[in-house]
Parts: structure tokens; C-alpha cells; sequence
């Protein structure tokens, strides 16, 4: 029963006595167990063993979007990671986030969003349902949090807003305190229920997205 057949655009292939499988995103070994299950379910064979072998692939392609030096349509290879096509797009710019966003549509064909953390892609917390990527996927890096700060601090900026980042970090993320200034004068301008607030901010605070860090002069 040796055939070759084409992977049709709904993702099947016609197998002889089974009809169409079902075998899009699956691996060749996957492929020929479904294959195999196809042909037992169907009462067509009493222990059938397939083998499938890819001859020709057609290219796969992932999107790569928001954040990232080349933002485009790329194509993958099997063992392609999202660090790898992260790198195909020029990497992740400073504007962007560490989480980042894997966007896949689920059996149904509702668009689902697999949040993935730079820092962590090996964490049970960042895992997502399929490692490999699949063509038609998407990768959102949406752009950083950020707050602001100026007054007597070496750089004053706009910076990212890192995971847990407290208000000594963001002084020192902007170059530390001056000579003039000092780290127990330091006030944060911060959106409470739609109008700003100042509150007078100690080193250990967490800070917050598009807070505004004030850091004054000594007064001695």
C-alpha cells in the first residue's frame, strides 16, 4: 500500500480505504499513528503499521509583529525557536517587552493569546500547549511598560519598567543620584482613579507603569 499523497489546504491527507486524515501540525511520527488509528477505527485493517516520510516540504511561515527591528512574514524550519525567529526579525527593540505574545488559532479557529516571558521560556508558567511553532502562527512583542523620571539623577529618561522593579532601581537605571540630590527626597507623580497623585516615595516601593519619579536636591 505504499502511496504518495499531498497535504491538502484543510490540513488532510487522502490515505487508500481510510479516506482523509486529519494530520495538520503533527509531527510524521504523530501523522502515522492518526494514520494507523484511521485504519483500525475503520475496521480496514486489523494491526496496521504506517510509516510517513516528508519528501518535499512546503515552507511554513510565522508573523512577526510590534516590537522588533524587522517586523514581517518569515518562514520556519521544524526545530525553528521563537528565539530563533526573534533573531531572523533583528531581535526585540528597547521599547519592547519581555513578555511577549504567542498567537495561535485554537481548533475552532478562535485566536488565542500564549503569553511567553523572555527571561523564563523554560518555566511552567510560560509554557505553551505546543513548543514547536506551527505556520500560520504569529509572535506580538507589544511595546514595555515605562516610567519617567528627572531631576538629580544622571540621566533623566523614559526607561522600561522591569518585572519587580522597585524605586532604587529606577534611580539607579538612570545613572544614580547626582551629587546634589538625594535618594530621601525622591516623589512619584502616579495615576490613581483617573487624576495624578504626588506621594512621597520610599527606596523599596515598586514602581508602577507611567509613574513619574521626582528626585530633588539636598536640602543640605
Amino acid at each position: 500500500m505504499t502511496t504518495v499523497v499531498y497535504v491538502s489546504d484543510d490540513g488532510t491527507i487522502p490515505v487508500p480505504l481510510a479516506g482523509p486524515v486529519q494530520i495538520a501540525g503533527l509531527s510524521p511520527s504523530e501523522a502515522s499513528k492518526r494514520i494507523e488509528k484511521a485504519l483500525k477505527d475503520g475496521m480496514f485493517l486489523v494491526d496496521p503499521h504506517v510509516t510517513l516520510t516528508v519528501t518535499v516540504s512546503r515552507s511554513q511561515r510565522v508573523s512577526v509583529l510590534g516590537q522588533v527591528a524587522r517586523p514581517g512574514v518569515y518562514p520556519i524550519e521544524s526545530t525553528t525557536t521563537i528565539f530563533d525567529l526573534l533573531a531572523l526579525a533583528g531581535g526585540a527593540l528597547d521599547t519592547g517587552s519581555e513578555e511577549i505574545y504567542l498567537l495561535r488559532n485554537d481548533a475552532n479557529g478562535a485566536l488565542q493569546r500564549y503569553p511567553i516571558n523572555l527571561k523564563g521560556l523554560d518555566s511552567a508558567k510560560s509554557a505553551i500547549p505546543e513548543q514547536s511553532l506551527r505556520g500560520g502562527d504569529s509572535i506580538l512583542v507589544p511595546r514595555a511598560e515605562q516610567f519617567y523620571i528627572y531631576g538629580e539623577v544622571t540621566a533623566p529618561n523614559k526607561y522600561r519598567v522591569e518585572r519587580d522593579m522597585t524605586v532604587v532601581q529606577a534611580i539607579a537605571r538612570a545613572g544614580g543620584v547626582t551629587p546634589r540630590g538625594s535618594e530621601r527626597r525622591v516623589d512619584i507623580k502616579r495615576l490613581v482613579d483617573g487624576k495624578y497623585v504626588t506621594v512621597k516615595a520610599k527606596l523599596n516601593d515598586p514602581v508602577q507603569p507611567d509613574d513619574v519619579i521626582h528626585v530633588k536636591e539636598s536640602i543640605f
